[in-house]
């Protein structure tokens, strides 16, 4: 049985720069780096539906993890009011 490999983005983004260069053809090129020109060619197709994505933009994942970070904060910092409000009223209760 046959193992796939799996190619990091750092590798496909590599030969696929090396493609569009169109300094060789991608069959010169899959011979060079072992994926299968099928293989290569769809990977250059993805790249370019993908490269208008490049300049749009976005939250950067810090802000993702800040936002995140406040929300939990904030959410404790309620459940803890929530808390001490219990704890003072079986205080009043329970002398």
């Amino acid at each position: 049985m046959e193992k796939w490999n799996r190619y990091t983005a750092e590798f496909k983004t590599k030969v696929v720069l090396e493609v569009l260069r169109e300094e060789q053809t991608v069959n010169v090129i899959a011979a060079k780096y072992e994926p299968s020109p099928v293989m290569i060619s769809r990977w250059k197709s993805e790249f370019l539906e993908r490269a208008n994505t490049v300049f749009e933009e976005k939250t950067s994942e810090v802000d993702k993890v800040k936002k995140e970070y406040e929300s939990k904060q904030e959410h404790l910092e309620k459940l803890v009011g929530q808390l001490t409000v219990e704890v003072d009223w079986l205080k009043k209760i329970w002398p």
